[in-house]
């Protein structure tokens, strides 16, 4: 590393900040978001800083007490992810991309059943929705908390993920050709 250091900083007149320069094996840095695993034939991954930074972004998009509408929060949500796919999108680890859209969908849909509030607005909306009374009646009557219920079968039939597509939240994985 010191002569590595040596010869950027004479030879080509760059500076090198010591935090974030190091010499090590591919797998143990990341570099601008990315990390690499360590097979055979390495393959680009989200780096978890930068998983972290998303689910904290998307936290603060959806969280239950900001008092925005669902298409204004879809919106916002679509922005971010938007450019967010655009940069992380070609990362070679789709099981990573597929648990954030997982975590991503549960988490909105816990935002809209907070916005529902009271049992019997939530029992009218799931109705609407096209779920079964009994069902409807069971899911707006539980005490399990929002981010419970947002997996629970009730919100799956309530808000599938075509109703996330209808709102045009892009989707982090690649849709499967129908």
């Amino acid at each position: 590393m010191a002569s590595l250091t040596r010869f950027i900083t004479t030879k080509l007149k760059l500076q090198v900040n010591p935090q974030k320069s190091a010499v090590a094996r591919p797998w143990e840095r990341k570099f601008l978001g990315f990390s690499f695993t360590a097979n055979r034939e390495p393959q680009r991954r989200i780096a978890p800083k930068a998983g972290l930074r998303f689910t904290e972004r998307v936290r603060e998009l959806t969280r239950r007490t900001r008092g925005v509408s669902t298409e204004r929060m879809a919106e916002e949500r679509a922005r971010y992810l938007r450019g967010w796919i655009g940069y992380f999108g070609k990362c070679q680890t789709p099981s990573v991309l597929a648990d954030l859209e997982k975590w991503r969908r549960r988490r909105l849909r816990s935002a809209i059943w907070t916005q529902w509030q009271r049992g019997p607005v939530r029992f009218a909306e799931l109705r609407k929705r096209g779920v079964s009374q009994v069902l409807a009646a069971k899911t707006a009557g539980s005490a399990c908390g929002p981010w419970r219920l947002a997996d629970s079968p009730g919100l799956h039939l309530a808000l599938p993920n075509a109703y996330f597509d209808s709102l045009g939240i892009p989707r982090l994985t690649v849709r499967p050709i129908a």
